[in-house]
């Protein structure tokens, strides 16, 4: 079924963030796996500014996102992570999108990881270490309390990198 294929659904997200993107007035394009921890690039109208992007899909309504290990990396002010809901074609739930900076990414992920590890578990065995990391999704707050509520649809934190600076 292809509601339930990852595949599908994380490629379509791609489409969508650079749509979303380009219907604002920029430049965006799919790097299709061509570049490291971008899976979209995007431009100002000058190609003078740019953002890179790292998508991540799930579907509305799910409790979590996963993101990886490399959600704990900074990889610097013009990078973003962008958490896509993206609902089945029979679905009536909307699209959700939160713009996340790759140093708040990096700074709660890691938080929210190392909290985990120490806390004991369910039945007080301690927690095992992985390459999981996940972000909780609203109304849930991550483990150690961080809300992503504040990203949603925040296309702003994007165009404010991607501005045009005056013309000389």
């Amino acid at each position: 079924m292809m509601e339930h294929d990852k595949t599908f659904r994380g490629n379509s997200s791609q489409f969508f963030v650079a749509g979303e993107l380009c219907r604002r007035g920029y430049y965006a394009v799919v790097t299709l796996g061509n570049t490291p921890n971008v899976d979209v690039l995007c431009s100002n109208r000058r190609g003078t500014r740019f953002v890179h992007i790292q998508v991540k899909t799930f579907p509305p309504g799910n409790r979590t996102c996963s993101v990886g290990m490399k959600s704990q990396l900074d990889f610097g002010p013009s990078f973003f992570w962008i958490l896509a809901g993206i609902p089945s074609p029979e679905s009536d739930r909307p699209f959700e999108y939160y713009i996340i900076p790759s140093k708040d990414m990096a700074h709660n992920v890691s938080k929210a990881h190392e909290l985990w590890l120490k806390t004991p578990g369910a039945k007080g065995q301690a927690h095992k270490d992985s390459k999981v990391r996940t972000v909780h999704l609203p109304p849930r707050k991550c483990f150690a309390g961080w809300d992503i509520s504040q990203y949603l649809n925040r296309w702003d934190l994007l165009e404010e990198i991607l501005k045009d600076e005056p013309s000389v």
